[in-house]
């Protein structure tokens, strides 16, 4: 079935169709002269294309890598959970046992304290948020607000 279109449409079409037709004809021209021109990691038109590329892939990346803090930081909370639960168990069985403290696993617990606050500081510190009360110390919020904040 032919289809019958108006005298003006048909006009508009045919001008539409020269335009396509000579916009391509000029990236072709363009695409032939750059290769001759530049050698192929220099071609401008092959850069564009790879600064393009490279800003998608920058963006998956940046997600991916938020992912992973988050991540990481789940770990963080359920390590530090568990291991104080035990630690405090630990203490507790040791005297019906009859063992006393030496002083040695109360250094490595203390040591694992400290590099827990240092995190908790480092994303403090990326936040903006420096305080140390009672309200600030679900860092699993502090982390959420710099990912928010940095997007």
């Amino acid at each position: 079935m032919e289809h019958q279109y108006h005298q003006a449409t048909d006009g508009l079409l045919n001008l539409f169709t020269k335009a396509n037709h000579d916009l391509s004809t000029v990236h072709h021209r363009l695409e032939k002269e750059f290769l001759q021109v530049y050698p192929d990691n220099a071609n401008p038109m092959k850069l564009v294309s790879r600064i393009k590329k490279l800003q998608d892939d920058i963006a998956t990346l940046k997600g991916q890598c938020h992912e992973l803090l988050a991540a990481k930081q789940d770990l963080i909370d359920q390590a530090q959970r568990i291991l104080v639960e035990n630690w405090n168990l630990v203490q507790r069985m040791q005297p019906s046992m009859g063992i006393f403290s030496t002083g040695e696993d109360d250094a490595a617990f203390t040591n694992f304290k400290q590099v827990i606050e240092e995190w908790t500081a480092q994303v403090r510190s990326k936040t903006g948020n420096e305080t140390n009360d009672a309200d600030s110390g679900d860092i699993n919020k502090l982390l959420f607000s710099a990912i928010v904040q940095s997007n």
